[in-house]
């Protein structure tokens, strides 16, 4: 029986949107506080089931040809990919920046 039940249920909410770049009001907040409760609510009641015995899987049914074949394709024309960038600077996209 795991333990994980036991923590706080305090989530700073405040400093999560700050690591997010999130601009909510007070109410979007809330809602968003309430939403992330009830997210960490069911982990916390997964993590108290007893899952001894019981092997660990990757699939819930056998997977078969899950892979394709490499094959060389002819890529779109640069100017047309571009095209369709909402910022791009002669042969490249042009992101903001996110790391301060």
């Amino acid at each position: 029986m795991n333990t994980a039940s036991s923590q706080p249920d305090t989530i700073d909410i405040d400093h999560l949107c700050r690591l997010a770049h999130f601009d909510f009001t007070a109410e979007e907040k809330e809602k968003f506080r309430s939403n992330l409760s009830s997210i960490v609510g069911y982990v916390r009641k997964l993590a108290d089931l007893d899952l001894d015995g019981i092997e660990p899987t990757q699939y819930g049914q056998p997977v078969v040809n899950a892979m394709r074949d490499d094959e060389v394709e002819a890529s779109l024309p640069r100017d047309t990919v571009l095209a369709n960038a909402p910022d791009a600077s002669q042969t490249e996209f042009r992101m903001p920046r996110i790391v301060e």
